[in-house]
């Protein structure tokens, strides 16, 4: 997602990293029958740490990682779906309180063009 100028960047990176962690759940969801497929997800708190990072050294991608202690069944396949549903759930969430503070962000920028009004 390329800066607007009109969305801090801050609230963009966490857009950015919820959507991400959603494309990733679902792609875990999608493999739940492959045999010898292995759980993975974003590390959502080190990839929004990077945020506030004031050294110059921000990764445009969070890190996905195989999840580990997950109990594997014989075909090798760990990938949990009431663990997926809830991180699920719990992403569409983050996202859509992004989506609440963008138009919280919106709705000042207007107010201040119209004056306060």
């Amino acid at each position: 997602m390329a800066s607007s100028g009109l969305i801090p960047s801050s609230l963009e990176r966490f857009l950015e990293v919820a959507s991400d962690r959603q494309q990733t759940v679902a792609a875990n969801m999608a493999n739940v029958d492959t045999p010898g497929y292995h759980t993975k997800d974003v590390n959502f708190k080190q990839a929004l740490a990077t945020i506030g990072n004031d050294d110059g050294q921000v990764q445009l991608t969070p890190t996905v990682v195989n999840v580990k202690g997950l109990l594997e069944r014989p075909d090798g396949n760990n990938v949990n779906l009431d663990r997926e549903s809830l991180l699920l759930a719990q992403t569409q969430l983050q996202y859509q309180m992004g989506i609440q503070l963008v138009k919280s962000n919106f709705h000042q920028l207007l107010s201040a063009i119209n004056g306060g009004s």
